[in-house]
Protein backbone atom coordinates (compact mmCIF):
# COMPACT_ATOMS: atom_id res chain seq x y z
CA UNK A 1 0.00 0.00 0.00
CA UNK A 2 0.93 3.79 -0.58
CA UNK A 3 0.53 7.13 0.22
CA UNK A 4 -0.75 8.04 -2.91
CA UNK A 5 -4.04 5.53 -2.31
CA UNK A 6 -7.28 6.33 -1.31
CA UNK A 7 -8.15 5.11 2.30
CA UNK A 8 -11.95 4.46 3.38
CA UNK A 9 -13.30 3.38 7.04
CA UNK A 10 -16.05 1.42 6.90
CA UNK A 11 -17.65 2.54 10.09
CA UNK A 12 -19.91 -0.51 11.01
CA UNK A 13 -18.73 -3.53 13.04
CA UNK A 14 -17.84 -6.04 10.21
CA UNK A 15 -18.23 -9.96 10.53
CA UNK A 16 -14.37 -11.51 10.16
CA UNK A 17 -15.65 -14.64 8.72
CA UNK A 18 -16.00 -12.31 5.45
CA UNK A 19 -13.95 -12.75 2.78
CA UNK A 20 -13.05 -11.11 -0.74
CA UNK A 21 -16.65 -10.70 -1.97
CA UNK A 22 -18.40 -10.19 0.82
CA UNK A 23 -16.47 -7.35 2.10
CA UNK A 24 -16.71 -5.81 -1.96
CA UNK A 25 -20.63 -6.27 -1.64
CA UNK A 26 -20.11 -3.82 1.32
CA UNK A 27 -17.90 -1.45 -0.54
CA UNK A 28 -20.46 -1.29 -3.52
CA UNK A 29 -23.90 -1.69 -1.62
CA UNK A 30 -22.93 0.32 1.79
CA UNK A 31 -19.88 2.43 1.11
CA UNK A 32 -21.02 3.29 -2.53
CA UNK A 33 -17.50 2.89 -4.27
CA UNK A 34 -16.02 0.06 -6.49
CA UNK A 35 -12.62 -2.03 -5.19
CA UNK A 36 -11.90 -1.98 -8.56
CA UNK A 37 -11.23 1.62 -8.48
CA UNK A 38 -8.29 0.82 -6.54
CA UNK A 39 -8.97 2.13 -3.32
CA UNK A 40 -8.32 0.82 0.01
CA UNK A 41 -11.14 -0.77 2.10
CA UNK A 42 -10.81 -0.82 5.84
CA UNK A 43 -12.84 -2.77 8.21
CA UNK A 44 -13.23 -3.86 11.98
CA UNK A 45 -14.92 -6.09 14.15
CA UNK A 46 -16.82 -5.17 17.01
CA UNK A 47 -14.94 -6.10 19.95
CA UNK A 48 -12.45 -3.30 17.67
CA UNK A 49 -9.39 -6.09 17.72
CA UNK A 50 -9.47 -7.02 14.76
CA UNK A 51 -8.70 -5.32 11.26
CA UNK A 52 -8.87 -6.28 7.31
CA UNK A 53 -7.95 -4.67 4.95
CA UNK A 54 -9.36 -5.10 0.77
CA UNK A 55 -7.58 -3.71 -1.66
CA UNK A 56 -7.26 -4.19 -5.16
CA UNK A 57 -4.05 -4.91 -6.94
CA UNK A 58 -2.70 -5.19 -10.32
CA UNK A 59 -3.11 -9.14 -10.40
CA UNK A 60 -6.62 -8.86 -8.12
CA UNK A 61 -7.71 -8.87 -5.01
CA UNK A 62 -5.78 -8.40 -1.50
CA UNK A 63 -6.77 -9.46 1.75
CA UNK A 64 -4.73 -8.03 4.83
CA UNK A 65 -5.91 -9.23 8.04
CA UNK A 66 -3.99 -7.75 11.59
CA UNK A 67 -5.43 -9.66 14.94
CA UNK A 68 -4.27 -7.91 18.16
CA UNK A 69 -3.08 -10.22 20.61
CA UNK A 70 -4.37 -7.42 23.58
CA UNK A 71 -5.66 -4.20 23.43
CA UNK A 72 -8.07 -2.54 20.50
CA UNK A 73 -7.63 -0.10 17.45
CA UNK A 74 -8.16 3.45 18.31
CA UNK A 75 -10.70 4.50 15.46
CA UNK A 76 -10.92 8.53 14.62
CA UNK A 77 -13.88 10.18 15.28
CA UNK A 78 -16.82 10.30 12.32
CA UNK A 79 -21.11 10.70 12.52
CA UNK A 80 -22.51 7.73 13.17
CA UNK A 81 -24.63 8.18 10.15
CA UNK A 82 -21.66 7.89 7.55
CA UNK A 83 -21.11 4.96 5.28
CA UNK A 84 -17.52 5.44 4.86
CA UNK A 85 -14.95 7.29 6.30
CA UNK A 86 -11.86 8.74 3.95
CA UNK A 87 -8.53 9.10 5.58
CA UNK A 88 -4.87 9.81 4.87
CA UNK A 89 -2.20 6.96 4.75
CA UNK A 90 -0.81 8.77 8.16
CA UNK A 91 -4.20 8.27 9.78
CA UNK A 92 -4.17 4.72 8.70
CA UNK A 93 -0.89 4.02 10.29
CA UNK A 94 -1.56 6.22 13.83
CA UNK A 95 -4.96 4.18 13.58
CA UNK A 96 -2.41 0.83 13.63
CA UNK A 97 -0.42 1.96 15.41
CA UNK A 98 -1.78 3.74 18.35
CA UNK A 99 -3.73 0.84 19.94
CA UNK A 100 -5.74 1.46 23.11
CA UNK A 101 -4.70 -1.37 25.76
CA UNK A 102 -8.03 -2.57 27.53
CA UNK A 103 -6.96 -2.95 31.16
CA UNK A 104 -6.84 -6.47 32.52
CA UNK A 105 -8.55 -6.97 35.88
CA UNK A 106 -6.71 -8.78 38.51
CA UNK A 107 -7.31 -11.90 39.56
CA UNK A 108 -7.93 -12.84 43.23
CA UNK A 109 -5.31 -16.18 44.11
CA UNK A 110 -7.12 -18.30 46.90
Amino acid sequence: MHQSLEYYLYPMPVDMRKSFYTLSGIVHESMNQDVRDGGVFIFINRRGNIMKILHMEYAGMVIYHKKLDSGRFRLPPFDEHTSSLSMPWNELMMMVESVKLRSEKLKKRS
